[in-house]
């Protein structure tokens, strides 16, 4: 669960708020993402689908109500879930009775676990740790792509270098867009075909968007001497603004050379963004472009 925090009673006003909801913020983001990663590995295990709308509402839930009692905020752990569910607990009640037992020892016999040795119970996590860690992930970082094994490595070492899970999974996340982004920006390509005499199509397939916008515009002759150009967007789909501005760049670089320029097949969804933010049919729009360059 979470850590133990001693917070003392202090009245609370607008710096006191100030300071410890960054806190509050951190611990709950921290609580409900150890619980997701908890709910989708014992779903993997038990091969049962969990609720995680359901799962993040009742922690928030339970957490808040045990705040007004006193009590120390709480979510699923992995090791003592995992353990659960490799012992045969599969059911409400294997959850039930693992409360109820750290509840009386927390209440009842909190005088005795005190006197534990704080060596067994680093002894206690160490065999956890060897039991729930998953020793094949390591076999199967030669067989894993090097972007997988970065993310990985990365995630593990955060965590262990911060002791912060939230910010380890964060790391993790920003890698994993990153290499995604790399990954679904060279599958886009641009297409050309001569149609007639001064005239070329031009047909643009793939995702168009920050990681691929250069090589968007790259993909175009400016210095061909054409009369027409048609840009076929029938297999394309433009995402962000980034790629709106390359696609006004194209337009506006061939109009300059004198080229009528026509767009055919753009889908209703690049549609909105390009009518939104491109400036290539607003001449006002594209002289105040031109003349900041």
């Amino acid at each position: 669960g979470l850590p133990m925090f001693h917070i003392p009673m202090v009245p609370l006003d607008w710096a006191t708020l100030q300071i410890i909801l960054p806190y509050a913020v951190i611990l709950a983001a921290i609580g409900l993402i150890e619980s997701l990663l908890t709910l989708n590995l014992v779903g993997e295990i038990t091969g049962k689908r969990g609720g995680a709308s359901q799962e993040c509402i009742a922690q928030g839930t339970s957490n808040i109500v045990t705040g007004f009692f006193g009590g120390m905020g709480g979510c699923a752990m992995i090791g003592q879930s995992i353990i659960n569910v490799k012992s045969g607990g599969r059911g409400r009640l294997s959850t039930f009775i693992a409360g109820l037992f750290l509840l009386i020892m927390v209440v009842f016999l909190d005088e005795w676990i005190g006197q534990i040795p704080m060596a067994a119970l680093v002894a206690v996590m160490i065999m956890v740790s060897i039991g729930t860690f998953s020793w094949e992930s390591v076999i199967n970082l030669k067989k894993h792509p090097m972007s997988t094994n970065i993310v990985m490595l990365a995630t593990v070492s955060v965590v262990v270098a911060t002791h912060n899970l939230a910010l380890g999974v964060l790391v993790g996340v920003l890698l994993a867009s990153l290499f995604f982004a790399n990954k679904i920006g060279r599958f886009m390509v641009v297409k050309s075909e001569r149609d007639a005499p001064g005239e070329r199509t031009y047909n643009v397939i793939g995702q168009v968007f920050f990681a691929s916008s250069d090589a968007f515009s790259k993909s175009f002759d400016f210095r061909e001497a054409v009369s027409k150009v048609t840009i076929d967007l029938t297999h394309a789909h433009f995402w962000d603004i980034t790629s709106v501005s390359a696609l006004d760049k194209v337009v506006i670089k061939f109009r300059r050379e004198g080229a009528e320029v026509e767009l055919l097949g753009m889908k209703e969804a690049s549609a909105t963004i390009v009518d939104r933010f491109g400036v290539h049919d607003k001449p006002e729009e594209v002289e105040k472009m031109m003349a900041g360059h």
